[in-house]
């Protein structure tokens, strides 16, 4: 998880940690198992072996029309596609992760001698410190005593994805074996979200990814962009080594924070090895770096401990991107090709509602197979067409856009109650009495609150209706027409972000407003039907 601050110090509560010197006793690995089992990774690979249910292949098998030189190639395993891009399960996984059994199907030990060879090869040819101690050595035991498939999920699962981040990785000259932080974050889930909201691959909170680029808004959250959360976590790894200049200590501070890990080194006496200041962290980041290396460990030697992963058959770099022309939904590619939605979802995770917006002055994406990205393009017309048409003639909802850092100031009205707002703007009752700094769910009628809201609104949504005449026409211009109520601090550029197409100019020319002044409770014109 990733946690910083204005000044790059972590503003997350820490834990008290006993401040007795920790022998290497089965005190001390107890401690560290302890400290595992509260680990992402710990986590999310139960979780995901409990909701592991197989399904048949992918295959749409309703197509209203074929594409020319249209060829299917073989999907992803649909097992890991299921069982990973559920979110719900990432969040109950943390609620049931301590009582969920364990099975022995992987060798149950490793001789401690040879343990200690092949920590030593490990730690030759890498900067993290490996070195053999109890404590690591708790945790690689513990991890072998998992279920043998979980783990080999896993595998099949980074033969997509690692090629990626290695990429990236060189590129920022951060060592390749980082890519095993994205399995202890989110267990290769692009769309992992946890209790306190950080998102994607690389866990990003919201204000670490806004400051590293990754935007949110209604119809599209970049932190679950594999491609872009990549390269922010690289711009982020990279400070952190500017700050720490050990790759132990960066692992620490992007779990905790850099401000926690300065911290541990100033209760340590000025130590900066990890293994030295390390009870002096969060018991969490005290399991964090143990669970790194113990994941890489296990992935080194995957073939001395059984494990048997199967080759997926596409790779990210098997995949290409084509820029949308206008808003589209997964649904209707999946109707006019032959490619699942389940696909589209995995390959195009940063679409929330499934919709790819079309922005003006904002560039969109779609991923698809190699194969599948010629034929789209060769009958784009013929498919954006079909997507118009079926948005009219199922006269379709469309969720305004407006960007998830829009701040609104929200006049509590009669009737209201924290939990009724929440709802209605997606967020939670926690957050919006953290925004407010109320110490109880008491509020009163007229009291301002400010809500960063997370859900699209569908209030007046746009009406978008199939014309069958000129009569008719008319009718549904008026009816698609779209009004929206100012409230205070909006700008017409603000407002203009909310709706997909509109400009300051549009906003200004459908209201006959010169200036840009604007007033709390003005009705504007957001759609000239």
């Amino acid at each position: 998880m990733v946690f910083c601050s204005g000044l790059g110090f972590s503003q997350t509560p820490t834990q008290k940690v006993d401040s007795i010197e920790i022998q290497k006793t089965q005190e001390e690995i107890d401690y560290t198992q302890k400290a595992v089992q509260t680990s992402g990774f710990d986590k999310v690979i139960e979780a995901q072996f409990t909701a592991f249910s197989p399904s048949s292949t992918l295959v749409n098998e309703e197509v209203l029309f074929g594409l020319r030189d249209y060829h299917q190639p073989a999907l992803i395993d649909s097992i890991w596609q299921n069982t990973l891009l559920d979110s719900q399960l990432y969040a109950e996984m943390q609620e049931t992760i301590k009582n969920t059994p364990y099975n022995d199907t992987v060798h149950k030990s490793i001789p401690t001698d040879t343990l200690k060879a092949r920590l030593a090869k490990l730690n030759a040819k890498t900067p993290f410190n490996v070195t053999y101690n109890e404590s690591l050595e708790s945790v690689i035991q513990y991890y072998l005593r998992r279920d043998k498939e979980v783990m080999e999920r896993l595998m099949s699962l980074s033969y997509y994805y690692f090629p990626m981040f290695e990429e990236k990785l060189d590129k920022y000259d951060i060592p390749l074996e980082i890519k095993y932080l994205a399995i202890v974050e989110s267990a290769l889930n692009p769309r992992a979200k946890s209790r306190v909201g950080a998102t994607g691959l690389w866990q990003f909170m919201f204000a670490t990814g806004k400051m590293h680029g990754l935007d949110v808004s209604s119809y599209v959250d970049e932190r679950m962009d594999p491609v872009l959360a990549t390269e922010a976590a690289c711009k982020y790894l990279s400070n952190l080594y500017d700050s720490f200049g050990d790759w132990d200590l960066v692992l620490a501070s992007y779990n905790s924070g850099p401000g926690n890990v300065s911290k541990a080194i100033r209760r340590s006496g000025g130590k900066t090895d990890y293994w030295e200041l390390r009870r002096h962290l969060p018991r969490e980041t005290a399991g964090y770096v143990p669970a790194f290396l113990a994941t890489m460990y296990l992935f080194e030697y995957a073939k001395e401990h059984g494990y048997q992963p199967y080759q997926p058959e596409i790779t990210y770099f098997e995949t290409d991107t084509i820029k949308v022309k206008q808003l589209i939904k997964f649904d209707q590619i999946t109707r006019v090709t032959n490619i699942d939605e389940e696909l589209l979802e995995f390959l195009n995770p940063s679409y929330k509602l499934n919709i790819i917006p079309f922005i003006k002055d904002e560039e969109y994406y779609i991923r698809l197979p190699l194969v599948e990205t010629g034929i789209f393009v060769a009958n784009e017309n013929l498919i954006y067409n079909y997507a118009e048409e079926a948005i009219l003639a199922n006269k379709q909802v469309l969720p305004k856009y407006y960007e998830a850092d829009d701040k609104i100031r929200y006049r509590v009205r009669p009737g209201d109650y924290l939990g009724k707002i929440a709802e209605r703007y997606g967020v939670g009752v926690s957050k919006i009495r953290g925004w407010n700094h109320l110490r109880s769910n008491n509020i009163r009628v007229g009291q301002y609150l400010t809500i960063y809201p997370r859900k699209p609104v569908a209030s007046n949504p746009v009406q978008i209706q199939k014309p069958k005449g000129s009569d008719k026409k008319q009718e549904a211009r008026k009816s698609s027409e779209q009004y929206y109520t100012v409230r205070q601090g909006d700008s017409l550029w603000s407002i203009s972000r909310k709706f997909p197409g509109v400009t300051v100019q549009n906003i200004q020319k459908w209201n006959d407003i010169r200036g840009n002044k604007l007033k709390p409770g003005m009705k504007l014109k957001v759609s000239n039907g």
